[in-house]
């Protein structure tokens, strides 16, 4: 028997053991720091008592382990305890991918099993309330962090359970910290920031992974701290700073196919709820006719991301997500309403040195004939990988002094013309 293998089994017979000896009713009612403590303090015992042929740090690490398995998330915790590691990618009990710095690699841990990997899993989406079995076999929820999760589950995943978990931070990225990381220049972030306080709507496109929600969260820490924000979202994540926000989830239907509230619920209803903003954190069926008609209609300054890969491309998905829920409407009259409503659409990319960054900011400017028109405020143009794989390029002013600034400077905004003629290579 390898060492690895005489480590689990160890790690089970205590395991086991300890299960057994817990009242769960007494469990229940014990703070967790103290439990922890408790646990912490007979497993240790239980070790040094037996002998066991482990060294000092493989103890110390069995008694963390089935910590973890009791009171937390098992394998889980340790990744979630990592700050460095943004996304975690689960193929089966024994194939675990991070993605780290923006690069993704194969993680040395496992599951004991698949049914250990759906006992995590069960724990997860109970907690937010959701469920997963073979008559949904798909689920989203969130980590108590905050931390977008996904599972998917046989039959629909043939080699067992599929996780998927985007982190977040205990600690929200803020704006400098995206001037910092070389995601967005400083001259585009106070260009951004007057246009948030300025109450323009505007839209983040981009690709999974991209940065949509963190580049949210950015944004709307630009709202006035006496506005009533109104967030809605399949699972809550995002991290609003100010005081009067209302956070409003999605629910999937029950096991009758009954009791579901989608995303367009949930906004006709935010519209009665007096908000000063409406923040949808994903736009990606109908619901886009709601907010589009919610942004004309006195709700200025609501923000939303889509998916796409450019701003032209994001301009389309909103033309195919209203033709299908108005069907009835003209290619024109959908292009008028995007036109009349949106005002910026910023295009979000990660890099294929993993970097993200800001890569377009467009200027919605309305229709020539049946085409909504559009200009390029700041684009980031990649010139070439160096030897060490990191991406090179530079930030650029297209020149062109956007139509909107007339309304930064009517709310005592004024960009300085030297704003709109900077590049920074990076």
């Amino acid at each position: 028997m390898s060492d690895s293998e005489e480590f689990d089994r160890i790690k089970r017979q205590l395991h086991s053991e300890l299960i057994d000896s817990l009242d769960f009713d007494q469990v229940g009612q014990t703070p967790r720091e103290e439990l922890a403590a408790r646990l912490r303090a007979t497993l240790t015992e239980q070790v040094e008592t037996r002998n066991l042929p482990l060294n000092r740090l493989e103890r110390e690490r069995l008694v963390e382990e089935i910590l973890d398995d009791i009171l937390g998330l098992g394998p889980l915790e340790p990744l979630l305890r990592d700050p460095e590691i943004s996304e975690i990618l689960i193929n089966g009990y024994e194939n675990v991918y991070v993605e780290k710095k923006g690069l993704l690699q194969r993680y040395p841990m496992r599951f004991n099993d698949n049914r250990h990997l759906m006992q995590i899993i069960d724990r997860i989406v109970s907690n937010v309330g959701r469920r997963v079995d073979e008559t949904t076999p798909m689920v989203d929820a969130r980590l108590a962090d905050g931390s977008r999760f996904n599972a998917i589950i046989p039959p629909l995943a043939l080699d067992g359970p599929s996780v998927s978990i985007r982190r977040f931070g205990a600690v929200p990225i803020m704006a400098e910290d995206l001037v910092a990381l070389g995601s967005c220049p400083r001259p585009i972030l106070e260009v951004l920031r007057g246009a948030v306080a300025s109450k323009l709507n505007m839209v983040i496109s981009g690709g999974t992974g991209s940065g949509k929600t963190t580049l949210l969260n950015v944004l709307s820490s630009f709202i006035p701290d006496g506005e009533r924000i109104i967030t809605i979202e399949d699972s809550a994540e995002l991290q609003l700073q100010q005081s009067h926000v209302v956070r409003l989830e999605t629910r999937p239907p029950n096991l009758e196919g009954r009791g579901e509230v989608t995303q367009r619920d949930l906004l006709k209803n935010a519209l009665r709820m007096r908000p000063d903003r409406i923040i949808l954190g994903e736009i990606r069926g109908s619901e886009a006719i709601d907010m589009l008609q919610a942004m004309n209609t006195g709700h200025d300054g609501s923000l939303g991301t889509v998916h796409s890969n450019t701003t032209r491309d994001a301009l389309a998905r909103f033309e195919t997500m209203i033709s299908m829920g108005m069907p009835n409407l003209t290619d024109k009259t959908i292009r008028e309403m995007i036109a009349r409503s949106l005002d910026v659409i910023l295009q979000l990319d990660r890099l294929p040195d993993g970097t993200r960054r800001i890569t377009a900011v467009t200027e919605i400017i309305g229709m020539e004939g049946s085409v909504v028109t559009t200009q390029d405020i700041f684009v980031f143009k990649q010139r070439t990988i160096d030897e060490e794989g990191r991406v090179r390029g530079e930030f650029v002013a297209t020149g062109v002094r956007p139509k909107f600034a007339e309304r930064l400077s009517r709310n005592g905004i004024d960009l300085p013309p030297e704003l709109f003629r900077f590049r920074m290579e990076v």
